[in-house]
């Protein structure tokens, strides 16, 4: 198989579309994870009684294109000052000040999300309650976690509910504009 190096556009595009996977799909984020340590991604189906089954087939992949993604994050920069505030090495600053500054990024960026997604919870009980996985349940949506042997249907309790945007209502974008724009320098007179 042929292994192309993606071009420097394409590995912007690509690190910003999977910034907001890793956000917002929590089994997404856990195969970063495992990968970023010099694992293989294991999901449910692969375990059985501790030892890994042969992997499936690669999923069909398709290309997302980073017009939504960047535009998601020139809003969240717009309203919260998002880039700024990661951007800045915060390491000589008190604890006091990090804080009040992230307090304003956070009403920023929470105002941004709840303007432009309709962000609701996967599972509808309480983190805490028990549930019960049965067999066939949605992988894609709840992620196991702990000691995961054997088949479903699987006893465990949600430590956190999950994500999912019910609904996304960007702007529309004006024929040639620059998404790769995320915030306007500024030149004061």
């Amino acid at each position: 198989m042929d292994h192309k190096t993606p071009s420097f556009p394409t590995r912007i595009a690509l690190a910003l579309s999977a910034l907001f996977r890793v956000l917002f799909d929590p089994q997404f984020a856990s195969a970063v994870e495992r990968i970023r340590r010099g694992g293989v991604p294991i999901s449910a189906e692969t375990v059985q009684a501790g030892a890994e089954k042969p992997a499936p087939p690669p999923p069909l992949l398709k290309e997302a294109g980073p017009d939504a993604a960047l535009q998601l994050l020139g809003l969240l920069q717009q309203e919260g000052r998002f880039i700024d505030f990661i951007e800045e090495d915060v390491a000589g600053y008190a604890d006091a000040e990090i804080g009040a500054a992230a307090r304003l990024v956070h009403d920023g960026c929470r105002r941004v999300l709840r303007e432009h997604l309709t962000i609701e919870p996967v599972r509808e009980e309480t983190e805490g309650s028990r549930v019960t996985l049965e067999r066939g349940f949605d992988a894609t949506s709840v992620r196991v976690t702990g000691n995961v042997v054997g088949e479903p249907p699987f006893h465990g309790v949600v430590t956190h509910r999950g994500w999912r945007a019910g609904g996304v209502r960007l702007p529309k974008l004006a024929v040639g504009h620059d998404v790769t724009v995320l915030a306007s320098a500024e030149v004061e007179l």
